[in-house]
């Protein structure tokens, strides 16, 4: 297909997803402003983070995989102007994802007492249980945020969790600035103070929202209509058979992130501190790469709902082609800049070199990375889940982990082989995504010229 056919894609592409990336680099901006606030504190504090934030972010993206469910529901309802189904989905969506949230809140604040069992130096568990308690404690108001922002941008809107996101931002560093290190009178509270601020960052955010909802008389009345609306059994299980599949395959990415970064703490401190550096780099790429993905969900989504397939893949293909370049720059800027990208989180020059290690590793696995996320995001728009998770599970904890271990631990290259893992597993699923969505697609074109 001539290149001229994908322009007008890439536009509106591109302006579906810009304010989605804004908010998704402000998702992970929050705990990569706490790392590189909290390592000028020191390097012990940075592993601290690390360990807790691994952790914390299992539960906290399956969280986040569960409200995923109601973009491809709503976005179907909105392109076919069935305004009805639009309101019932938002009602029975926000009562799930909020149930979802206790839930889950309970469990992984249990997870606090296992903390000191999962291998790590004495020293980085003290400081990261208080820590980890004040992120968990940051997770309802999140999660109320994420199941408002999921149906937003199923009906097209993305530009509010954008103004939102940054304006948590905002509020995080400077609560960041005046806990962690005690300026004008505060306490200087460290690392406790990275989560209070945090905490305070998130119980804002759908505080926000409800200001929002109030002024934006277009959105207002989705709102006013569904307190009106029953809750309805058979909705409520439709929103959980596509969530819960998402949330499994987000977990089980980030398990082999977390179990990475487990591993990585048996090496030592420094090497945990390093790789938090490379990580955190390497998460703000993605969450650009993703923030293309979730606005290609909507229009793919949206292309489903109209059973209009050419549009459908020529839009997958377009945010595919916008993801791979972005994805290749960034792991060429990674590789020229290895050396000078670690001081922006510390002056230790021994967890510097193994950082700038780790990121040549991350260039590669950048490209993969951007393949499986635009490949799993036009998945999720076509609502097809089960498989997916299979793949990611495959992929990850079948391919990624062992590889991660023998690499690092049989053959001890060291840290630099646990993200050989991680390249690995990606880079399985990238590919299995890609032939899965030309499968879907080839189905569904047969079914509609036969129809």
């Amino acid at each position: 297909m001539k290149i001229s056919n994908y322009i007008p894609f890439y536009k509106r592409n591109i302006n579906l997803a810009l304010p989605v990336v804004i908010s998704q680099i402000g998702q992970v901006s929050v705990s990569l402003i706490d790392n590189i606030m909290v390592g000028h504190v020191g390097t012990t504090e940075l592993a601290a983070a690390s360990f807790a934030n691994s952790v914390f972010m299992i539960g906290m993206l399956f969280g986040m995989g569960i409200t995923f469910g109601i973009t491809p529901l709503v976005g179907g309802a909105f392109s076919t102007k069935q305004h009805n189904e639009v309101v019932k989905w938002l009602k029975n969506g926000i009562f799930t994802h909020l149930f979802a949230a206790f839930v889950l809140f309970a469990l992984m604040t249990g997870t606090y007492f296992l903390l000191p069992f999962m291998g790590q130096p004495e020293a980085v568990i003290e400081l990261a249980q208080p820590y980890y308690l004040l992120l968990c404690l940051s997770y309802i108001p999140f999660m109320l945020f994420f199941s408002v922002k999921q149906f937003l941008e199923g009906i097209g809107n993305t530009k509010i969790s954008m103004h939102i996101t940054i304006t948590a931002n905002i509020i995080n560093i400077i609560l960041n600035y005046l806990f962690i290190y005690g300026k004008f009178g505060f306490p200087e509270l460290g690392l406790n103070g990275a989560g209070i601020g945090t905490m305070g960052s998130r119980i804002i955010m759908p505080v926000l929202f409800f200001f929002y909802l109030i002024k934006v008389r277009a959105i207002k009345r989705y709102f006013i209509e569904a307190h009106k609306e029953f809750f309805n059994k058979k909705r409520i299980i439709e929103l959980l058979k596509i969530g819960i599949p998402i949330a499994f395959q987000i977990i089980v990415e980030i398990i082999t992130f977390s179990i990475g970064a487990i591993m990585m703490g048996w090496l030592g401190e420094v090497p945990l501190a390093a790789h938090q550096i490379a990580i955190g780099l390497a998460s703000t790429t993605y969450m650009i790469s993703l923030g293309i993905s979730q606005a290609n969900t909507i229009r793919v989504s949206h292309q489903m709902g109209v059973k209009d397939f050419k549009s459908l893949k020529i839009a997958a293909f377009a945010s595919t082609h916008l993801v791979l370049v972005f994805m290749s720059l960034m792991g060429l800027i990674f590789i020229l800049a290895r050396n000078l990208l670690p001081f922006m989180f510390t002056t230790d020059m021994e967890v510097i070199k193994i950082a700038s290690g780790l990121l040549i590793v991350a260039a590669i696995f950048q490209v993969f990375d951007g393949l499986q996320v635009v490949m799993l995001s036009t998945l999720r728009g076509m609502a097809d889940v089960k498989l997916p998770m299979l793949i990611a599970f495959l992929a990850y904890l079948g391919i990624g982990i062992p590889v991660s271990y023998v690499m690092s631990f049989t053959f001890n290259i060291g840290p630099q082989g646990i993200w050989y893992g991680y390249l690995a597993g990606l880079g399985t699923a990238g590919i299995l995504f890609y032939f899965r969505f030309r499968k879907i697609l080839g189905k569904k074109t047969k079914k509609r010229v036969i129809n």
